[in-house]
């Protein structure tokens, strides 16, 4: 009876899952990334931030109020190749339904991405935060947690900004696993890397304006209720942008209006 009874919720938690998983209709990114450029400029221990387009994604974007949904760590080559030829993972990520997997750049090569590189690594602990992403590889998220992921299927409701990072962890009471960060974020608490500034009030350095910030701050030091916005927000992480690594020269730029022109034959109107 408790057999079939888990499979039973077992085969429901898939189908939400599937449900959340559902891509919005009307996506255009405006930078896609390119799989090879994005490969020559990353590093391993680098986090990815993805404006994801699933039904989910709308739900941690408000939640968040960011344009990121979704992260997954750079590994480099840390992973095998593909036994079939494909596509070599980099990315480690945690999905919904899915839990802890390794995926290849090219997954992501029509959405808007963000480099965010935790700078001044040494190569221990790069080696750390990569080797306890590979070592969580198989993780699954546990799909009888119907109410963690019913309250991602819902229309996101309206909720006072100081509830709304809370939300995110609402369920079954343990740290949310469909938020990818909080793995990530729980990679680099082992090696005592900061995300967010540090509270304090001394003379001379930055502290907190308002009781709720300092609380708020203080409340998700903890990796479980890390978003994918924290890093990108972190005083600690540099953005890195693909297009600007490798010397970018806006006088080679080719605008619209100078390619008409260009057509123009000599003597000609446009």
């Amino acid at each position: 009876m408790s057999e079939a009874a888990d499979t039973l919720l077992d085969r429901f938690g898939r189908w939400i899952a599937g449900r959340l998983q559902e891509e919005s209709s009307g996506y255009e990114p405006y930078t896609p990334s390119d799989p090879q450029t994005l490969r020559r400029s990353l590093e391993p221990g680098d986090v990815l931030l993805i404006e994801g387009n699933q039904r989910i994604s709308a739900t941690i974007k408000y939640l968040t109020q960011s344009t990121w949904s979704h992260s997954a760590l750079y590994v480099g080559d840390a992973l095998p190749e593909a036994q079939d030829g494909s596509e070599r993972p980099r990315l480690i990520e945690v999905n919904l339904g899915e839990g802890c997997v390794a995926v290849p750049l090219s997954k992501y090569r029509t959405y808007n991405t963000r480099i965010c590189r935790a700078r001044g690594l040494t190569p221990e602990d790069r080696d750390h935060v990569v080797g306890f992403m590979v070592a969580r590889l198989g993780l699954k998220y546990d799909l009888k947690n119907i109410l963690d992921m019913l309250r991602f299927f819902m229309p996101a409701p309206p909720i006072p900004v100081r509830w709304r990072r809370r939300a995110l962890a609402f369920g079954s009471g343990d740290p949310t696993r469909a938020i990818c960060s909080s793995m990530i974020a729980e990679a680099y608490e082992g090696i005592r890397y900061p995300i967010l500034p540090e509270i304090t009030r001394a003379p001379g350095r930055a502290s907190a304006q308002s009781t709720y910030m300092r609380q708020e701050i203080l409340h998700i030091r903890h990796h479980s209720l890390y978003t994918p916005r924290d890093f990108d927000l972190s005083p600690y992480f540099q953005i890195v942008k693909p297009t600007l690594e490798y010397g970018f020269d806006y006088k080679t730029v080719t605008w619209a209006e100078q390619e008409k022109l260009d057509a123009v034959p000599e003597g000609g109107t446009a």
